[in-house]
C-alpha cells in the first residue's frame, strides 16, 4: 500500500475504500442500494458449484477411477450427509441437497477473503472500477438473504406439518403451557410475544453471526495490508492459515444450525413440548 507521504491515500481513506461496495446508486446507502459486486461474485461461485457438480455427475463411470474432484466432492457429500442424519429427525428428501448446498457455497464465498486484499480491486481498477468488495459474506445483504431464505422456509414446513391451526397454535401455547382455560387465555398475549421473537432470533442471529465473524477477519486482512510489504508476509500468511479454520467452521455453522431449525419446524407441537 502507497503512504500518505508518497501521495496514496491515508490509512482511514485505505480501509473505506476496501469497504465500499461497487453499487447501484454508488454513494446512496438506502434500502435499496442495489450491491452489484456482491451479487456477482455470488453468482459466479454458485455457478462454480453447479459448474463442478455436473461435470462430476456426467463421468460418473463404474469403470473409469474417480477424478480428485470426484473425491473430494464425496468426501464433503459424506460429511454433509452424517451432519444431517445426526441434527434432522424425521425424512425430508430437500435437506439433504440444501445443506451440502449451503455449506459449499457459503464456504466458497467465504473463502473468498483468503485471496490477497488488493489483487482484484486493483485488476478492476484496470478497467475503470474503482470500488470493489469481493467477499460476498462480509455483507449483510447476502447473510441475511441466506437466513431469510431458510425463515422461509421454516415457516412453509411449520404449516406444512403443523397446519395453519398448529403453526397458531404454536404462538399462542408455547413456551407456557396451561390446562386451566382461564391461564391459557391469559398467557396468550406473552406466549405470542415470546415465540415471536424466539423466531426472528433464529435467521437474525444465523445471519448476523456469519456476517460479523466474516467481516472482522477481511479488516484483519485490510489491516495487516497497512503494513509495509515486507513486515505484512508473516502475520498475513500467519493469519490466513488461522482463518482457513475459521471460512470452514462459518460455514458449517450456518448449514448445521440451519438444519437443526428445519427440523424444529418438521415436529409437531407434542415433540416440541
Amino acid at each position: 500500500m502507497a503512504t500518505e507521504s508518497s501521495g496514496g491515500p491515508t490509512p482511514v481513506e485505505y480501509i473505506q475504500h476496501h469497504l465500499t461496495n461497487l453499487s447501484l446508486p454508488q454513494h446512496d446507502g438506502g434500502f435499496w442500494t442495489f450491491h452489484i459486486d456482491i451479487f456477482l461474485f455470488g453468482l459466479l461461485l454458485a455457478g462454480l458449484l453447479a459448474w463442478a457438480a455436473k461435470y462430476v455427475g456426467d463421468r460418473l463411470e463404474e469403470d473409469r477411477p474417480p477424478s480428485g474432484l470426484q473425491n473430494l466432492l464425496e468426501m464433503i457429500l459424506e460429511f454433509v450427509e452424517q451432519q444431517v442424519k445426526d441434527a434432522f429427525t424425521g425424512y425430508n428428501p430437500l435437506i439433504g441437497p440444501l445443506a451440502l448446498t449451503i455449506f459449499v457455497w457459503v464456504f466458497l464465498m467465504n473463502a473468498m477473503d483468503l485471496l490477497p486484499v488488493d489483487l482484484l480491486p486493483w485488476m478492476a481498477s484496470g478497467i475503470g472500477i474503482h470500488y470493489l468488495k469481493v467477499v460476498p459474506t462480509t455483507n449483510l445483504d447476502t447473510t441475511l438473504g441466506l437466513a431469510g431464505s431458510i425463515f422461509l422456509l421454516m415457516i412453509f414446513f411449520n404449516i406444512k406439518n403443523k397446519g395453519p391451526i398448529g403453526f397458531v397454535k404454536m404462538f399462542l401455547f408455547h413456551p407456557f403451557p396451561a390446562n386451566n382455560i382461564i391461564v391459557k387465555i391469559l398467557l396468550m398475549p406473552i406466549n405470542t410475544l415470546m415465540t415471536t421473537v424466539e423466531e426472528l432470533a433464529k435467521p437474525i442471529s444465523l445471519g448476523l453471526r456469519l456476517f460479523g465473524n466474516m467481516f472482522a477477519g477481511e479488516l484483519i486482512f485490510i489491516l495487516i495490508a497497512l503494513l509495509p510489504w515486507w513486515i505484512q508476509w508473516v502475520p498475513g500468511g500467519i493469519w490466513a492459515i488461522f482463518h482457513i479454520l475459521i471460512i470452514t467452521l462459518q460455514a458449517f455453522i450456518f448449514m448445521v444450525l440451519s438444519v437443526v431449525y428445519l427440523s424444529m419446524a418438521h415436529q409437531s407441537l407434542d415433540e416440541e413440548h
